[in-house]
Formats: C-alpha cells, sequence, structure tokens
C-alpha cells in the first residue's frame, strides 16, 4: 500500500486532476458536486494554476473550451441540468477536437429534479447530448479509487485521441469516503500539441481551433475523419469487469454505484445456488461489446437508478440472442440486494 487517504468521492477526484497536471478549472456550484469545485478552489491558487468560478455553466464551458485550444490540461464539472447547460459548448469541444476532462456527478432529474444520486444521465453521455454527429469517450467508476484513477486515465486518453472525456459518476459516490492509495494514480502522459494556439513564438503560421465548416463538403470530410478516429476507439478501448460468467444462466449489468449493490446481491444468489454472473461496463462509451459476443447465458439482466438507459447497448452488443431484462429505481432511490435477488428470481421462472 501507498500514500493511503481517506477522502470524499469529488475531492479524491479534485486531488487525481491536480497530480495528472490539470492546473485550470473552471466551474460553477451545482449539489452534489460543489466539493470538487471548493477542492480545486483552494489548491490550484497554491500550484500556480487558474481556478474560475464562472458566472454560469455556459461561460464556465467555454472558458473550458478556450483552455483547452491553448493545449493545457483543464477540467470542468457539474451536476445533471448543469451539464444540460453545457451541451452547446461540449459539442463545440468534440468538434474542435479538445481534449479536456468533463465530470458529471449526476443527479435526478428531469429538469430540476432533486439532489439525490440517480444515473439517468446515460443517454446524454453516451448518445451524444449536444448537436451534431460526436461522441465523448465515457468512464464510469464504483469506488473512489476507480474515481481518482479514472481521472488520471481519462487526462491520458483524452490527449492520445484528442476526444473529451466524461467521467460519469453519481450523487453517492460524490459524497461518499472511502481509503484512496493515491500512488495508484496512472502517471501522466502528455500527448505532443502542434495544433494547439499557444503562440507563434514568431516561429510558424497561428494555429486556429474552430468549429464553423461552410462548405458542406469540407464538413462532411470533418465528420466523416473524426468517425473514422471514433471507430478505432470503439476497438481500442473497450474496459470492464466481469466475473462468473462462464455458466451464468444469468448475467447482470450495472455500473456505478449501482454495481455495488449488484455485488451482493449476486453473492446472495450464487449462496442460493443460483448461476449468475456480472458484466460491468467501465467504458459506457466505447461501450464494451466484444464481451457480450463472448457469453451465451439465458437472459440478460440490466440494473440502473433510471428507467433503463443502458437495456439498448446490451440488447445491441449481445445482438439480441438472448432477452434482456431491466430493473430499476429512479427519483434518487438505489436498488435493493433484496429486490435485484427477487428480480432474478421472477426472470429464472420464465427462462429456466
Amino acid at each position: 500500500m501507498g500514500e493511503v487517504v481517506l477522502m470524499k468521492g469529488n475531492e479524491a477526484i479534485a486531488e487525481a486532476a491536480i497530480r495528472s497536471g490539470c492546473k485550470h478549472f473552471f466551474g460553477y456550484p451545482i449539489t452534489p458536486q460543489t466539493e470538487l469545485s471548493a477542492y480545486m478552489a483552494k489548491k490550484l491558487p497554491k500550484i500556480g494554476g487558474t481556478f474560475l468560478q464562472a458566472e454560469s455553466e455556459i461561460a464556465a464551458v467555454n472558458m473550458l473550451y478556450g483552455a483547452a485550444s491553448a493545449g493545457v490540461r483543464a477540467m470542468t464539472s457539474s451536476s445533471s441540468p448543469g451539464i444540460s447547460l453545457k451541451s452547446e459548448g461540449i459539442s463545440y469541444i468534440a468538434a474542435g477536437d479538445l481534449p479536456c476532462v468533463i465530470v458529471n456527478i449526476m443527479r435526478g432529474g428531469p429538469g430540476l429534479g432533486g439532489i439525490q444520486a440517480a444515473q439517468s444521465d446515460y443517454f446524454q453521455a453516451t448518445k451524444g447530448g449536444g448537436h451534431g454527429d460526436y461522441h465523448l469517450i465515457v468512464l464510469a467508476p464504483n469506488s473512489i479509487q476507480e474515481m481518482v484513477c479514472l481521472t488520471a486515465e481519462g487526462f491520458n486518453i483524452s490527449e492520445e485521441y484528442r476526444i473529451p472525456v466524461m467521467l460519469l459518476g453519481d450523487g453517492t459516490l460524490g459524497q461518499m469516503m472511502e481509503p484512496v492509495d493515491l500512488e495508484q494514480i496512472p502517471e501522466p502522459v502528455f500527448a505532443e500539441k502542434p495544433w494547439a494556439a499557444n503562440g507563434t513564438q514568431g516561429k510558424r503560421k497561428p494555429n486556429v481551433i474552430k468549429t464553423l465548416e461552410l462548405a458542406p463538403d469540407e464538413l462532411e470530410n470533418s465528420v466523416w475523419e473524426r468517425e473514422r478516429k471514433y471507430s478505432i476507439v470503439k476497438e481500442k478501448l473497450q474496459k470492464y469487469d466481469a466475473h462468473d460468467i462462464e455458466d451464468a444462466d444469468i448475467i447482470i449489468s450495472s455500473y456505478g454505484i449501482t454495481s455495488r449493490v449488484v455485488e451482493t446481491a449476486v453473492k446472495m444468489l450464487r449462496n442460493e445456488g443460483v448461476k449468475v454472473g456480472v458484466i460491468r461496463p467501465i467504458t459506457l462509451w466505447p461501450f464494451p461489446e466484444k464481451i457480450y459476443k463472448q457469453v451465451n447465458p439465458k437472459a440478460f439482466l440490466s440494473v440502473e437508478m433510471s428507467t433503463g438507459q443502458m437495456v439498448e447497448d446490451i440488447k445491441l452488443a449481445c445482438e439480441c440472442k438472448s432477452p434482456v431484462y431491466f430493473f430499476g429505481r429512479t427519483g434518487g432511490i438505489i436498488p435493493t440486494p433484496n429486490e435485484i435477488v427477487d428480480k432474478v428470481h421472477e426472470i429464472m421462472k420464465e427462462v429456466m
């Protein structure tokens, strides 16, 4: 064990970002992620960084756009309705092929909803969220340790592919505290940035970051070029955790805090002799479809704190060769292990 400390999820993300070379943060307070901004406000000035609480979410994301254009490691964070406000700017960042990390600590919705944890931003995160043909790389931790490691990975991946990364957490992970080994944080890997608009020093023509392409053929070319990059990412960057899938009659999929509850339910079911396994997506985009094609259970079950937004991706990944069931709670309510066990028993009656 290395440098182990007890940290709240939001603050752990901020510490990991700083250790990954992020010195520029632009945000606006919203529950349940405000501690992340507060931590950055405290720490960044001490290391010569920039913390700026903008006048709005819209202003914050456009400041992120500017900083990313200059080639520095930069970050913003918010929670569900705040991310909605940032969506136009996120589309601009994606169109500019700019690396950065965007954190969404999800709360219940739609609208202002509530301030309790939820997972109902899955579609928003994985299907674009803003306008146009683009994707974010979406990483879904299920512990505070994974939060710090995936934050660091997020910066490295974003620079490698020039695609913005979203760390998709939830209010429970943001607010809970766990021991974190800070020495496990991946080392920063800085990519060359010959494209950055960071001054010419009189040695080259100015770089221009733009997203406006008035000529239809030029816009189409840039969209397809980006799509080819997404295809590479889909092939190379599918991350997941899986166990007990070889003999499983039912495979349960979940992510984030819900996957912790699922693990308890799986232990209970295995103790009863029920053959259940787990596939936990860690990259929600690209979705880890390869592993779903390698298994052949009698059924899949998606457990989510939403109305079932991940179900479609599981169906596509398994090519509907097995039925896909759903159990979820919403409104900020976390499913219980007993509820999941009951749902599995119900499915077993149908498929066995």
